[in-house]
């Protein structure tokens, strides 16, 4: 399941990430159009995990299935009981991959969580390799600022996909994203509306840009049998 990043991990990825700011140097000509790029690239990567973790087939026989169609309250102590015991044998990485799948009958439950539990589980996985990755190239080599500015858009964008996915399944959203979709720069909630209606079509979640390559992507595995959607679903 999702979790917050405890705080050493938030803290190191917050040094390193200004690490990597200081080392991009002063602002020029060429960081706008690496900054949208990146933005773009961010946007391309959010609609590739997001499609592969919707089809990548659960573990079986550990009792997902079950915890997935459960009927009853999810706040009683039957429910917590049997997803404590189902979890346990599954990974942390298999956790999010259920998560996904969990999204697509109760939406508007990603929206309701905070953004360090949103947040989290990219800054472990993705964020802060990342992010560490670079400030080694830029001790070892002489990066070019453009690129790690460029870079640091795609971190950005990355780290706070899973954020942007939940605004786009609550009304009460802050100024900053409002602007950012009248702008283009962040997808609305009636685009998205179309990836719930299919789980076909439209897996890019940030500005949604690269859906039509994404969706291309999708065709592509689908009718080469690398796509099996037997794995949208637990059993």
């Amino acid at each position: 399941m999702m979790r917050a990043a405890p705080l050493p991990i938030t803290v190191l990825f917050g040094l390193s990430l200004a690490l990597n700011i200081w080392c991009a140097g002063m602002p020029e000509w060429n960081w706008l159009a690496a900054a949208f790029i990146g933005w773009y690239v961010a946007d391309f990567l959010t609609g590739i995990t997001h499609l592969y973790m919707d089809y990548r087939t659960c573990t079986p026989g550990v009792g997902l299935d079950k915890l997935f169609h459960y009927s009853g309250s999810r706040e009683s102590d039957e429910y917590r009981s049997i997803r404590s015991h189902v979890l346990r044998q599954i990974s942390p990485f298999e956790r999010v991959v259920y998560d996904f799948k969990n999204h697509h009958p109760r939406p508007d439950a990603l929206g309701r969580r905070s953004v360090g539990v949103q947040i989290g589980s990219t800054i472990i996985f993705v964020s802060l390799p990342w992010s560490i990755l670079l400030n080694a190239l830029c001790v070892a080599l002489p990066v070019p600022g453009w690129l790690v500015a460029g870079s640091i858009v795609v971190m950005i964008g990355g780290t706070l996909a899973q954020y942007f996915h939940g605004t786009l399944h609550r009304a009460d959203n802050p100024w900053i994203v409002r602007a950012m979709r009248r702008l283009r720069l962040l997808m609305t909630p009636e685009a998205h509306a179309l990836h719930h209606a299919t789980l076909r079509r439209d897996f890019a979640t940030n500005s949604g840009w690269s859906n039509p390559i994404v969706n291309a992507v999708f065709r592509l595995g689908l009718s080469r049998g690398w796509i099996n959607e037997q794995g949208l679903v637990p059993r």
